[in-house]
């Protein structure tokens, strides 16, 4: 906004920050916006026929706050209307426009689906990472994490989501899907996800989340055996990756002092395991986001690769390394 208004001087003169207000101050910061808008305009529309569109930008802003708190398309529209912070975030003017509609938002969120453009913004924020010397290589922490769908029938064919799926965990059945892992062993940057219905097991997916250059790979007991899997014992690279998968505890033989070294191993694999865990405690807690909001695995997907992707943005800043990727994107 290029001016004021007494609501805005008003407004900047409270004692403290919301830490929603902070928030999108951080992420205004970090995010490359004119590289985005870049990798976006080449499929946005022209406006040469028709109504003139609504800028990138604008659009854009819009569809990430909506992803950050997990609001339909009403109702972001309806929040940016009461909150000062997200109409300051989207940075516009009533008096010179109005917040684009939940349908425009809609048309704007398909054509990120139908060209995959999720996936460009996050492999757009892995570069900037790699590029700031950030992610450190060498080795890979994986695992999964379950998003549940909705398991109601309503629909007209009277049937719930065709690509998702039951499966048991902990003597509890879930219906939904995956979310797989790969994450920096080293800095605990994410780098790669992939998505699959519930009840495809973990460890089909590890061949397809480890870098090229991983010498060492971690996980959790549902790993055991990966190393003996078809597409790892067969491909030169994976083949020669040292699989350190926990063990369970009823799994350890040792007694007196051999079992107290293997119960510092086994901690030592389980500290460096958990750093995929901040990822999706950021994803489901953070950003709310425990559930699928669309029909069909592509189109959340799309969602998650934009949420991990922020996920690893907000990481940054906690490290306090957002100069550093700031300065590769300049």
């Amino acid at each position: 906004m290029s001016q004021l208004s007494f609501g805005d001087m008003e407004y900047a003169n409270r004692r403290r920050k919301t830490r929603r207000e902070a928030f999108l101050e951080q992420m205004d910061k970090i995010i490359p916006w004119a590289d985005w808008v870049t990798l976006i305009a080449s499929h946005y529309p022209s406006g040469k026929r028709g109504r003139p569109p609504i800028g990138v930008e604008t659009m854009l802003r819009m569809y990430l706050m909506q992803n950050w708190f997990n609001l339909s398309d009403e109702g972001i529209e309806d929040a940016i209307y009461d909150s000062h912070a997200m109409r300051a975030f989207l940075r516009i003017d009533f008096l010179q426009q109005q917040v684009p509609d939940a349908t425009t938002l809609l048309h704007f969120r398909h054509l990120l689906e139908k060209h995959e453009l999720g996936k460009v913004l996050f492999d757009d924020i892995r570069s900037g990472l790699d590029q700031a010397g950030l992610i450190m290589h060498g080795g890979s922490v994986v695992d999964a994490t379950l998003i549940s769908a909705p398991s109601s029938t309503k629909k007209q064919n009277g049937e719930r989501g065709p690509e998702m799926h039951s499966t048991k965990k902990g003597g509890q059945w879930y219906f939904g899907m995956k979310v797989h892992a790969g994450v920096d062993a080293g800095s605990g940057y994410l780098h790669t996800i992939t998505g699959t219905s519930a009840n495809v097991h973990d460890v089909t997916q590890t061949h397809a989340l480890i870098q090229d250059d991983d010498e060492i790979a971690y996980g959790d007991s549902g790993y055991m055996g990966v190393e003996k899997r078809k597409e790892i014992r067969e491909d030169d690279r994976l083949s020669k990756v040292d699989f350190r998968i926990t063990m369970r505890p009823s799994s350890m033989k040792a007694s007196g002092i051999g079992k107290l070294f293997e119960k510092y191993r086994e901690s030592r694999k389980s500290s460096t395991h958990s750093k995929v865990e901040h990822l999706f405690q950021i994803v489901k807690r953070y950003f709310g986001c425990r559930k699928t909001s669309y029909r069909g695995i592509a189109k959340d997907m799309n969602k998650f690769f934009v949420l991990f992707g922020c996920a690893n943005l907000v990481m940054c800043i906690r490290a306090g390394r957002t100069e550093e990727f700031s300065a590769c994107g300049a």
